[in-house]
């Protein structure tokens, strides 16, 4: 049966409109002000804000082979608690690592049997697979992911400038872009030895031993490969403000890159890491208050291409222990990269006698695009690196291209007045731990919609997997 979506506010690219949304075989089949009620199911969204499905293009649901660090049952099932319809997997922390057809062929099967939203997988990017990059491309990876620093999984090392060079070669050839983390292993590996041989393993210690000159160095580099090999780069999970800047220079001289931050960078800092500890542990690591603001003006400017939740669980266990260095890295996330956004953006603009509909809604942001300057409305600037930048990127098929006729009925619902308390309780996690537990946000999602099939409403799940395979279009 169809489904009409009555009385709600539409978050479109350009603006935000009171529109109703009609889905027919889970298509937007008509978007209008007048459209006809007859012979539809209803649905009462007054009150709500329809966002595009968000496409977090930067998870680690850690599948096949380490279900018990997360899973695609438990980490779809978080996405979209949170929004999500869409999810790009990580090869590594998988066991194996997606790395040839036979081993994206597992993560596969396991994805169609317990996903309940659509996904999409990276490739790794190794030393030893560069023979296989072109298997993987005819499997449907959405890129290659490579590690410019220790990525603390043994059978995903790091490559060097060689081996990132010639991964960059043949992907440019494959018309498949290049994802990186950008630290330096030589700096960050030097610092961290000198640290523990002096016998300090402190929070501040491991923060002490991945400064912003490391991820600055990487990032130099990869731009210099990518503008020599003519490979799209996208740098993944950028932590400050000079690393965007240095990017935004690359992109006027012509290279073909995109960067990526998350929510963590935006809403936490060092002095969150030392006081939460494990929890906040990720690399590169949380920054300071200024660099923080930094990033943020570099977001709000429209440099930034997406905001991915870098989502990097693992078993309790493996987050104790006196050592910071050895604790495992990685932050959970994914449930609610949309609410911490809209909070961010409430509480910095301190006005406590409007409501936070009324806030965003007052809001715009400034930038430049294609040389002109010019202003578009907060929620539509959200939407852009949450859904359509990432489409707009990685070449997405049009049935992902957001609130559009013709397009996937991929929405999200949300109160942006709603006000709730991260609470264990309500995590849909395989480990009951993020560092925003006790957090109160706004923007609270109320039901997600995948192909016009709702998968979570009212903070419940109610839906069987039904995730689908999503390729670029090349």
């Amino acid at each position: 049966m169809s489904l009409l979506i009555q009385g709600g506010m539409v978050v479109t690219p350009a603006e935000v409109l009171e529109v109703d949304i009609l889905i027919a075989d889970g298509k937007i089949a008509e978007i209008g002000s007048n459209v006809s009620e007859s012979g539809h199911e209803l649905l009462d969204a007054r009150g709500l804000h329809a966002f595009p499905g968000l496409i977090d293009a930067h998870v680690h649901f850690n599948e096949p082979g380490r279900a018990d660090w997360e899973g695609l049952e438990t980490g779809s099932r978080a996405l979209a608690a949170g929004g999500g319809t869409l999810f790009f997997d990580m090869p590594l922390n998988a066991s194996p690592p997606t790395l040839d057809a036979e081993s994206f062929n597992l993560k596969l099967a396991a994805a169609k049997s317990k996903s309940i939203v659509d996904f999409a997988f990276w490739g790794g990017l190794v030393p030893q697979n560069l023979d296989h990059l072109e298997e993987l491309a005819e499997c449907g990876v959405i890129g290659f992911k490579a590690f410019m620093s220790d990525s603390g999984m043994e059978d995903f090392p790091w490559s060097d400038d060689k081996v990132l060079r010639e991964g960059m070669k043949r992907a440019a050839r494959l018309g498949l872009p290049v994802a990186v983390h950008a630290e330096s292993q030589e700096m960050t590996s030097r610092l961290a030895e000198e640290k523990i041989a002096q016998g300090r393993k402190s929070v501040q210690d491991y923060l002490d031993s991945r400064p912003i000159p490391a991820e600055l160095d990487a990032i130099r580099r990869a731009l210099d490969i990518a503008g020599e090999t003519g490979c799209a780069l996208h740098i993944v999970h950028v932590s400050c403000g000079k690393g965007v800047q240095l990017i935004t220079e690359a992109r006027r001289r012509g290279v073909d890159v995109s960067c990526e931050t998350c929510p963590h960078y935006l809403t936490l800092t060092q002095g969150d890491m030392v006081r939460i500890g494990a929890t906040a542990k990720c690399a590169p690591p949380l920054r300071t208050i200024a660099d923080q603001r930094e990033l943020w003006e570099h977001v709000m400017a429209g440099a930034v291409t997406t905001i991915g939740s870098d989502h990097s669980p693992s078993p309790l266990e493996l987050k104790r222990g006196e050592n910071f260095f050895k604790v495992w890295g990685g932050i959970s996330g994914a449930q609610h990269t949309l609410s911490l956004l809209l909070t961010e953006i409430v509480r910095e603009t301190a006005r406590p006698e409007l409501k936070p509909s009324q806030i965003l809604h007052s809001r715009f942001v400034a930038g430049v695009e294609n040389g002109v300057l010019h202003q578009q409305q907060t929620l539509s600037h959200l939407a852009s690196f949450l859904s359509q930048g990432v489409v707009k990127r990685f070449n997405l098929p049009k049935s992902k291209s957001g609130i559009v006729v013709g397009a996937d009925a991929d929405l999200a619902l949300v109160d942006l007045d709603a006000e709730f308390e991260v609470r264990t309780e309500d995590l849909f996690y395989r480990h009951a731990q993020t560092p925003y537990l006790g957090r109160k946000l706004h923007g609270r999602v109320t039901r997600t919609l995948v192909r016009g099939h709702t998968v979570f409403k009212d903070g419940q799940i109610v839906s069987a997997p039904l995730g689908s395979l999503v390729k670029p279009v090349l």
